[in-house]
C-alpha cells in the first residue's frame, strides 16, 4: 500500500462509528486524509468510536443509510473523492429477531448509498462492504472464490448476498467499465471473513463475551464450539480494502468487482481452538464451558479463497492468527488497565503498516494472472 496517497484524500464512511469503520477511521486520519462519516450512533457501551475518540479527527455526522435525502446531503457536503460503505446491521442471531430491519439496512441502505454516489461527481472510486457469508454456504472445503453463487440460510447473511446483487446491478446500469470514460466512477465489492480485535464489545460475537466474561471473572459460554471461521485481525481486511481503493483511483475499470480478504488457510481454525488459546493469553484462571441450549443455525464451516486479491493486488495477510489474539489481549488488557483506546489502536495500526510492508515491496507491479470474471 501506498502510504502517501491518501495524504489529502477526501474519504466519506458510512458506519463510521462501528467497530470496523472505527478502525478504518483511525487508521486514515493516521495516513493524513480527511474523512467524512455519516452513521447512527455508537452501537455499544463501551464503543471504540468513544473510547478513542475517534469523531476527534473527522467530520462525524450521525444518520440513517435508510434516509436517502440526509444520506444524498451528507455525501454531497462532503463531496469525496473515495466512499466506502460499512454501515450494516451486522449480526447473525439479531437478524433472526429482526429480519425487517436487517434487510432495509443491509439492502435498502447499499442501494441508497450508491443512489447517493449517482449524484456526486466528485467521487471516483466506491468500496461496498459486504461479508464472506454472501456466498451460498455448501459447507465445502475448500474456500469460495468470487465468482460462486450468492446465498445465504439466515436473513443476515441472504441481506449481503442482496447486497452483493444490487452493488453488480448499479455497476451494470450506471458504472458500467464500458463506459467509464463517461461516468469515470469504478465500484468494487470487498468480502471479508471473521474479523476480530480490540474494540469490539457487539452482542452475539466469540470475542466479545469471551473479553466481557473474563473481565468479569467468569466462565465463557461456547455455543458451537466445532464451528471453523477465517478469524483474522480488523486490519487485514482493512488494508485491502484500502490497496483496493488506490487500484480503483488509479485503474478503474481493471479493479472492478468482488474481492475477497481472508486469513491463510491455517488460520482457518474451530472455535474451540479460539477459545483455548484466548483463555491461555488472559491468563487469571479464566476458562470455557458448552453452551449446551438451543441456538438458531449458523454455518458450520466457511473458509474464502483470496487468491485474486494475492495475484492481483500484491495483497496478503502478515498477521498469524496467534499474533491477532496476543493483539486482542494487548488492547483490552491495556483499556481495562488504563491506558488510551486511541493510542493503543495507533500503535497498532503503526506496527501493522510496518509488518505488511515486510512481506509485499511498496511499490510491488500488479501480476496480471489470469483469473474468471466474477460475476458480481
Amino acid at each position: 500500500m501506498d502510504l502517501t496517497f491518501w495524504q489529502g484524500k477526501r474519504v466519506f464512511l458510512t458506519g463510521h462509528t462501528g467497530f470496523k469503520g472505527s478502525w478504518l477511521a483511525l487508521w486514515l486520519q493516521q495516513l493524513g486524509a480527511h474523512v467524512a462519516g455519516f452513521s447512527l450512533e455508537a452501537p455499544t457501551q463501551p464503543s471504540l468510536f468513544e473510547a478513542a475518540q475517534v469523531a476527534q479527527g473527522m467530520v462525524s455526522q450521525v444518520g440513517d443509510i435508510r434516509d436517502l435525502a440526509s444520506l444524498q446531503g451528507a455525501m454531497a457536503e462532503a463531496q469525496p473523492d473515495i466512499v466506502m460503505h460499512l454501515a450494516a446491521q451486522p449480526l447473525v442471531r439479531y437478524s433472526y429477531q429482526n429480519p425487517v430491519e436487517t434487510y432495509s439496512t443491509n439492502v435498502m441502505g447499499t442501494v441508497h448509498v450508491l443512489e447517493a454516489v449517482r449524484h456526486v461527481p466528485s467521487v471516483r472510486a466506491v468500496v461496498m462492504i459486504t461479508s464472506d457469508k454472501c456466498y451460498e454456504n455448501r459447507e465445502w472445503v475448500w474456500g469460495y472464490r468470487e465468482n460462486e453463487a450468492m446465498g445465504g440460510h439466515d436473513p443476515y447473511s441472504n441481506s449481503k448476498g442482496c447486497a452483493e446483487l444490487v452493488t453488480a446491478a448499479y455497476r451494470s446500469s450506471f458504472f458500467s467499465p464500458e463506459t467509464y470514460s463517461d461516468h469515470g466512477v469504478a465500484v468494487a465489492s470487498v468480502r471479508a471473513g471473521n474479523v476480530i480485535g480490540g474494540g469490539d464489545w457487539a452482542l452475539d460475537r466469540l470475542i466479545p463475551d469471551m473479553i466481557k466474561a473474563f473481565h468479569l471473572g467468569k466462565p465463557v459460554l461456547i455455543r458451537n464450539p466445532h464451528a471453523i471461521r477465517p478469524w483474522q485481525h480488523v486490519l487485514e481486511p482493512l488494508g485491502g480494502y484500502l490497496l483496493l481503493a488506490q487500484n480503483l483511483w488509479h485503474s478503474g475499470p481493471e479493479f472492478v468487482g468482488g474481492w475477497n480478504f481472508g486469513p491463510q488457510d491455517e488460520d482457518a481454525k474451530p472455535v474451540s481452538w479460539i477459545a483455548e488459546r484466548l483463555t491461555a493469553l488472559w491468563g487469571g484462571g479464566a476458562t470455557w464451558q458448552l453452551d449446551g441450549g438451543l441456538h438458531p443455525h449458523e454455518a458450520n464451516y466457511l473458509k474464502l479463497d483470496c487468491s485474486k486479491a494475492k495475484a492481483r493486488l500484491g495483497w496478503e495477510p502478515c498477521l498469524t492468527l496467534a499474533d491477532t489474539l496476543e493483539w486482542v489481549v494487548e488492547f483490552y488488557q491495556g483499556y481495562y488497565g488504563g491506558q488510551s483506546a486511541r493510542e493503543i489502536a495507533e500503535a497498532q495500526i503503526c506496527r501493522y503498516q510496518a509488518c505488511s510492508l515486510e512481506s509485499v515491496s511498496l511499490n510491488s507491479p500488479v501480476v496480471e494472472a489470469p483469473m474468471p470474471v466474477p460475476s458480481v
